[in-house]
């Protein structure tokens, strides 16, 4: 538990308030009452939807995620309750399980192997190099803007073969699709009567549609083809079950694509540059050994925590963490707390590059959902700051950090910056 700020009572707790995700400290502050009163804690949600279990525990989170057959994704992975009829039209890889969910992950899976994404590390040099150049002389910008959001979506565009051009437009789908509760992002808020419009699409967002088409485009020039990227490979693919891609499939595959490969490695990125400036002892460790970088990279990934939760739904009743959770109830993984359970991680709200042992479920743990482009974002978060801290001199905070109004993402939009160059 923290320290520095007082206990929050639990009957204080929502963590269905998107508005109190935008506060730096508050999410955590939920989450530590919560796994030290109440660790698996039922939550009303306003209607249309009908309350989740919270678990934030990291014991229990890991249950959960193993166990497939009692907590399915079948039912949905974020806080909504779909209808049956819209779920089968918005089913993504998240939201599949089983032999149907392998055969789809296998179709990608082996470029995203540690073998596979190290054929990389040239390019990814070579292009962290050039955002750098771009940016830091710059003096003071916004660093997700001019880094840890230029970075990642440049290494989509290459995988995808798309044209740099175009990663602008990739980054804004991604912010109006996952930011769909944010009112600087969203076409259309989640939680507006207007949203119902867009139900059957991913996250009710009209940008969605938009990536739909940009995908199609692509599949439709790519099919039959012989090229190594991702688009070549999803629409020329065979499955291992015998069953084709739909369409219906293809589209949602790519948006899932589209999405987690530019927004959680950005969210990242810029948890893991903040937490660096406000512990600059931790920078300096870095700089003076470089050897560390990799195992600073663990220690970011459990400090930023890019997701906050993934949701199961319980497909019989059974009991998690002394509580009677009943057939049909949501079940929500709260990672973020997860990765600052006490039990787990001694003093877990310290930053500290050489921590070792760091069992963080930032990618899920041990279960068939593990991130499928976890190898990738560690390897792009090593150069980045391999590249990036030589660099430095010095760099500060220059504004009001801002982040994304979101219990699903935890974002930060905007980060002011400084920099002294060496």
């Amino acid at each position: 538990m923290r320290t520095d700020t007082p206990p929050l009572p639990l009957a204080d707790v929502d963590l269905a308030d998107n508005d109190r995700f935008t506060d730096r400290d508050l999410p955590w502050r939920m989450f530590d009452v919560l796994r030290r009163e109440d660790p698996v804690h039922w939550q009303p949600e306003p209607p249309p939807n009908s309350g989740f279990w919270a678990v934030t525990r990291h014991a229990d989170i890991v249950r959960v995620d193993r166990d497939p057959e009692t907590f399915t994704s079948e039912m949905f992975t974020n806080l909504e309750e779909v209808d049956d009829d819209y779920i089968a039209l918005r089913r993504s890889l998240l939201e599949t399980d089983g032999l149907r969910h392998r055969a789809m992950r296998l179709i990608l899976q082996k470029r995203f192997t540690p073998r596979a994404v190290a054929a990389y590390e040239t390019f990814l040099r070579g292009l962290t190099a050039r955002t750098l150049d771009a940016a830091l002389p710059k003096g003071t910008f916004d660093f997700v803007r001019e880094v840890s959001a230029d970075f990642p979506i440049n290494v989509l565009a290459r995988m995808l073969d798309v044209p740099e051009g175009d990663t602008r437009q990739l980054i804004d789908w991604g912010n109006r699709i996952i930011g769909n509760t944010d009112p600087d992002y969203a076409d259309v808020l989640l939680e507006s009567e207007e949203s119902g419009r867009y139900r059957n699409l991913p996250f009710r967002s009209p940008a969605s549609l938009e990536v739909f088409a940009y995908g199609r485009e692509l599949a439709a020039r790519r099919r039959g083809g012989s090229g190594d990227d991702l688009v070549t490979a999803l629409v020329n693919s065979s499955p291992k079950d015998g069953v084709p891609l739909s369409a219906t499939d293809f589209d949602n595959y790519f948006l899932l694509l589209v999405v987690a490969g530019n927004e959680t490695t950005r969210h990242a990125i810029s948890h893991s540059m903040l937490a660096l400036i406000e512990h600059p002892e931790e920078r300096e460790r870095l700089v003076r050994d470089p050897s560390l970088i990799p195992n600073a990279v663990e220690e970011c990934l459990r400090w930023a925590s890019p997701v906050y939760h993934f949701r199961r739904t319980a497909t019989c009743d059974v009991e998690l963490g002394g509580k009677p959770i009943r057939a049909g109830d949501k079940v929500v993984m709260w990672f973020a707390s997860g990765n600052r359970d006490e039990d787990v991680f001694p003093d877990p709200y310290r930053f500290d590059v050489t921590r070792e042992n760091n069992d963080h479920v930032t990618f899920g743990k041990g279960s068939p959902h593990f991130c499928l482009g976890n190898s990738l974002a560690r390897l792009e978060m090593r150069i980045m700051f391999e590249e990036l801290l030589p660099r430095l001199a010095d760099i500060r905070v220059a504004g009001e950090v801002r982040r994304v109004r979101s219990n699903f993402v935890n974002g930060i939009k905007e980060l002011p910056v400084t920099v002294t160059l060496t």
